[in-house]
């Protein structure tokens, strides 16, 4: 494959919507369409597969929604970006893209070459955001989001709460001993929390273990 080739895998739930983004995108010489899926749950066993440099995410999907999908991928496969492509307008879900790891977020009602420029700002390392989400974030900063642990902050926090290491963390979830630790520093800064009982105590209150 010509290495100047962006890779993008498309993932949502709706065959009509993958239909129309690959041809809309078949029209552009440096896009190839290496991958598709339609729900959460396959997303990363599907991008170890074809190895994308883009991932074109919706949110709404069953069985595993696109916001904990993209927490995955983020973690596990340095090489893909996610560009969140959905429907929803608000701050809450940009908001929560962005700490999932989404390199990016536009709506559905884009225009074709807004998508492709949006897929090739991401491919470079940029960022890149619908022009109303991005009035959005200038006008209401997430800053006090930091606060607010993602999906997956929570999974491991209740697995930390039950007593399990990091080792055995990392086995679960097979991710890495390193990744887990890093979820472990980022849960411990966003709560201003730092012994065990500290956080098991807040586990417990936020329903995330058994009391």
């Amino acid at each position: 494959m010509n290495p100047a080739l962006i890779k993008v895998m498309l993932v949502d739930d709706h065959p009509m919507v993958q239909d129309g983004l690959s041809a809309c995108l078949s029209f552009y010489d440096d896009i190839a369409i290496v991958g598709n899926c339609g729900d959460g749950s396959a997303v990363l066993e599907t991008a170890k597969q074809c190895q994308p440099d883009v991932i074109l995410m919706d949110i709404s999907m069953p069985k595993l929604n696109g916001l904990e999908a993209t927490e995955i991928i983020t973690e596990s496969l340095d090489s893909a970006k996610v560009l969140i492509f959905s429907m929803h307008e608000s701050a809450e879900f940009v908001t929560n893209a962005v700490q999932a790891g989404a390199s990016g977020y536009i709506l559905k009602d884009t225009n074709s070459e807004e998508v492709y420029q949006a897929i090739k700002s991401i491919a470079q390392g940029k960022s890149y955001f619908s022009s109303s989400i991005a009035k959005m974030l200038i006008e209401n900063p997430p800053a006090q989001a930091n606060a607010r642990l993602t999906a997956r902050e929570q999974m491991i926090l209740s697995y930390i709460a039950k007593g399990q290491s990091s080792k055995d963390i990392a086995q679960t979830l097979t991710i890495s001993v390193r990744t887990v630790e890093a979820h472990r520093r980022n849960i411990k800064s966003k709560l201003n929390l730092d012994s065990l009982a500290e956080l098991v105590r807040y586990a417990m209150n936020q329903g995330l273990i058994d009391s």
